[in-house]
């Protein structure tokens, strides 16, 4: 029996609470390195741990692709997120560059996000 059976109202909540984590630790995140005296590693590290566990979710689901756009933007986010718990000089361009790159690959349209990257065969050919 598994814990969380896809597609299951468990699945769902756990989806929801994950999201809610996560946005929580990007609000956390960005008051820590915009100068609130909060620290920006546990912030940093929740947010690479759950958008890590959201990946999985997205994967497992078959909802995302690593070699199409939007799955090679979560890696290099979650690249830059890591850097940011490692490396607070750089934490303030790095935290913006996330969130202007994140909104772009979230909210662009479905053919640009679902383009697949070069490691899968390059752009499709159009028809003439």
């Amino acid at each position: 029996m598994r814990l969380l059976a896809r597609d299951s109202d468990a699945e769902r909540w756990f989806s929801v609470l994950l999201r809610s984590l996560h946005l929580a630790g990007v609000v956390w995140l960005g008051a820590a390195v915009l100068g609130a005296p909060a620290g920006h590693r546990g912030a940093a590290l929740l947010v690479l741990a759950s958008g890590l566990l959201m990946l999985a979710m997205d994967l497992r689901a078959g909802r995302m692709a690593l070699r199409e756009v939007a799955g090679a933007a979560v890696l290099v986010k979650l690249a830059l997120v890591a850097w940011m718990a490692l490396d607070a000089r750089h934490a303030v361009v790095i935290f913006w560059v996330l969130v202007l790159g994140s909104a772009v690959t979230s909210h662009a349209p479905k053919g640009f996000r679902h383009w697949p990257t070069p490691a899968r065969g390059g752009a499709p050919r159009r028809q003439a």
